[in-house]
C-alpha cells in the first residue's frame, strides 16, 4: 500500500471513531403503529414528538446540536416491530428509541435495543414489569391506574360483581389479572373474563356472555386504538349499559368515537382539563403548530413530548449521547410538563398523578378525582 493510501485510511479510522461533530444532528428514533391496532392514536404520538423537537432545536438543540425524528412503521405487531427496531438502530444508527407501541411491539424490539446498546424510553402505558437495564417507562402500570377505577365502582355504584373483557396478548392479560387481584382483595367477585385476538373485531359472542352473567360492572382492556372502537360500538349496538370502565382508552380515541363513547370511566395520567400553566402553553403550541389538522392531546401522546425533553436532561446531564453515561443519567433528571413533574426513578418507572375521569357527550373527559403522585410499586427491583 502506498504512503498516501496509508494516510487516507488512517485519517479514515480517526474519523470512524472520532466522537460525534456538533453540527451531526442526534437522532431520535420512534418505532409506532402507524398501522394496525394502534393507527387511530399514533398520528397524535407523531404530532407531539415532532412538537418537542421542534421546540428544542428553536432554542439550540441538546449541547449545540439538533435533534431529527425517524419515525417507523411497527405495525402495532411484534413482526413489524422487529423490522422497525433493527431499521432504526442498525440503519438509520439512532442515538435513542422514544415510543408508544403496544407490549408484543415492545417485547419483540428489546433485544435488538440490548444487542444495539441503545437507550429505550417506553411511552405507552402497559402491564408492568418490563426489565431491561436500557428501558425506561414514563407512563402508568397497573398499581396506579386500576385501584381508582375499582374502588369508585364499589364506593360510588356499590358494586360486588364484575365481567371483564380484554384483547388476547400481554396488555390485555396482564392488566386484567391484576384487576381480577386487586376485585378480589378488596371484596369483590369475577362472573366472567373474555379475550378477542389483538386483531378481532367481532365481540358478539363475548357480549353474549357478558348479559347472561348479569355483573355489576364491566372492565375492559384492550389494545389502545381499533380495538376500542370496536368493541364500544357493539357495546352500545346490543344495549349495554352498565358502569363500565375503559382501561385502555385514550382521550383522543374516546373523541373519536363519539357518541358511543359517553359515559365511559377511565383513569389516567393525562386528560386535556389538567389545570396547570405548563398544559395550557401545550396544549396552546399543539394548536398553533398542527391547527385543524392537531389529534387531541392524549394519555399515549402526551409522555411521547415529556420523554424527548427527559432525554434531553439526560444528554446534557451525561455530556453526549453515549449510552452508559445516559442510561446513568436518565433516572436522575426530571422535567415539568403538561402532566407535571416527571421522573423516573423508581426502578426505571415514574411516579404519576393519576386522574379518575368520565367521558361526556362532546368526548371531553370530566375529572372526577386526582390521586398524586401515585407509586408505580415493586416493577424492577433489580435495577436502580
Amino acid at each position: 500500500m502506498s504512503k498516501r493510501h496509508l494516510i487516507g485510511a488512517a485519517a479514515a479510522l480517526v474519523l470512524a471513531v472520532s466522537p460525534a461533530r456538533a453540527e451531526d444532528p442526534i437522532v431520535i428514533g420512534v418505532p409506532v403503529g402507524l398501522s394496525g391496532a394502534n393507527s387511530v392514536v399514533a398520528p397524535s404520538v407523531v404530532q407531539s414528538a415532532e412538537l418537542a423537537v421542534e421546540e428544542i432545536n428553536a432554542k439550540g438543540g441538546v449541547l449545540g446540536r439538533q435533534l431529527k425524528l425517524e419515525v417507523a412503521d411497527d405495525a402495532s405487531g411484534a413482526a413489524g416491530a422487529q423490522k422497525a427496531f433493527d431499521s432504526l438502530i442498525y440503519q438509520k444508527k439512532v442515538d435513542v428509541l422514544i415510543s408508544m407501541e403496544t407490549s408484543a411491539a415492545r417485547n419483540a424490539g428489546l433485544p435488538a435495543v440490548t444487542k444495539g446498546r441503545t437507550p429505550y424510553i417506553y411511552t405507552s402505558f402497559y402491564e408492568g414489569r418490563s426489565c431491561n437495564k436500557n428501558l425506561f417507562v414514563n407512563a402508568w402500570v397497573p398499581e396506579q391506574q386500576v385501584p381508582p377505577v375499582v374502588d369508585a365502582f364499589a364506593k360510588e355504584k356499590g358494586a360486588k360483581t364484575y365481567f371483564l373483557i380484554g384483547s388476547d396478548y400481554a396488555f390485555g392479560r396482564g392488566m386484567l389479572a391484576f384487576t381480577r387481584q386487586y376485585i378480589e382483595k378488596t371484596g369483590g367477585k369475577i362472573v366472567g373474563e373474555e379475550y378477542l385476538p389483538m386483531d378481532g373485531s367481532d365481540w358478539t359472542a363475548i357480549i353474549s356472555k357478558l348479559k347472561e352473567a348479569k355483573p355489576d360492572a364491566l372492565i375492559t382492556s384492550t389494545a389502545g386504538g381499533a380495538p376500542n372502537v370496536t368493541l364500544t360500538k357493539q357495546l352500545r349496538g346490543a344495549g349495554v349499559s352498565l358502569p363500565y370502565a375503559n382501561l385502555a382508552v385514550d382521550e383522543g380515541t374516546a373523541k373519536s368515537m363519539g357518541a358511543d363513547a359517553e359515559g365511559i370511566y377511565l383513569s389516567a395520567s393525562y386528560v386535556t382539563g389538567v389545570d396547570s400553566a405548563e398544559n395550557k402553553a401545550f396544549l396552546a403550541a399543539m394548536e398553533k403548530k398542527f391547527g385543524a389538522g392537531l389529534k387531541t392531546p392524549n394519555d399515549l401522546s402526551v409522555p411521547q413530548y415529556e420523554a424527548i425533553y427527559l432525554y434531553k436532561a439526560a444528554v446534557e446531564k451525561a455530556g453526549g449521547t453515549e449510552t452508559a453515561k445516559v442510561l446513568e443519567a436518565l433516572p436522575t433528571v426530571s422535567f415539568i410538563g403538561p402532566r407535571g413533574t416527571i421522573s423516573m426513578n423508581k426502578q426505571h418507572h415514574a411516579p404519576l398523578t393519576m386522574y379518575l375521569g368520565q367521558v361526556q357527550g362532546d368526548g371531553s373527559v370530566k375529572v372526577i378525582s386526582a390521586f398524586k403522585d401515585v407509586d408505580p410499586g415493586e416493577q424492577c427491583p433489580k435495577l436502580k
